[in-house]
């Protein structure tokens, strides 16, 4: 989330056409065309997904700050001197949680990694009994609640919430 992607075509000699397709999870498709002969793109996508052309790399498209609702398949049909290549990519975008460690009411401690696609794993040391609670949010986020519950601190009061996601780590004690 937030990052730039950009998506390459297959190059095989002169373009004469090149269109990307888009099927998003969210909001409607949209595509790109160029055409050589005119040099002219036509386009009805949001002004964050271009094409860019740059000497000696294969044309790509970019997507400028990806956000979760441009998840899905994205395809480049290109007619060259050499024939029609196509390409399909599945855009597949990671939403880094939000890690926060706190106690409830009773003085528990209580992890919390809001919003993360996938959602994150968490774990504790001391190792803890407790199990992970999920709650799927309209976006495709989940929000991961965990409560410390354990017989004995074996003489620590010191408690270490871990976060796992692949959009990066976190650990802090309370």
């Amino acid at each position: 989330v937030g990052d730039s992607s950009v998506l390459t075509c297959p190059l095989k000699g002169a373009i004469t056409m090149l269109m990307w397709t888009t099927s998003p999870k969210a909001g409607g498709p949209c595509s790109l065309v160029y055409r050589a002969d005119r040099n002219m793109t036509e386009r009805n996508c949001s002004d964050n997904i271009n094409l860019t052309f740059r000497p000696g790399l294969p044309p790509a498209l970019e997507i400028r700050q990806v956000g979760i609702a441009q998840e899905g398949n994205y395809t480049c049909e290109i007619a060259a001197t050499e024939g029609v290549f196509y390409v399909t990519y599945h855009l597949n975008v990671l939403g880094p949680a939000r890690p926060s460690l706190y106690c409830d009411e009773q003085g528990s401690p209580m992890c919390e990694a809001a919003a993360g696609k996938p959602p994150a794993q968490l774990s504790w040391v001391p190792e803890s009994n407790s199990t992970a609670e999920e709650k799927g949010h309209d976006n495709g986020t989940v929000t991961v609640l965990s409560r410390f519950t354990t017989g004995s601190t074996r003489g620590t009061n010191v408690t270490t919430c871990m976060v796992s996601h692949p959009a990066g780590n976190w650990n802090e004690s309370i």
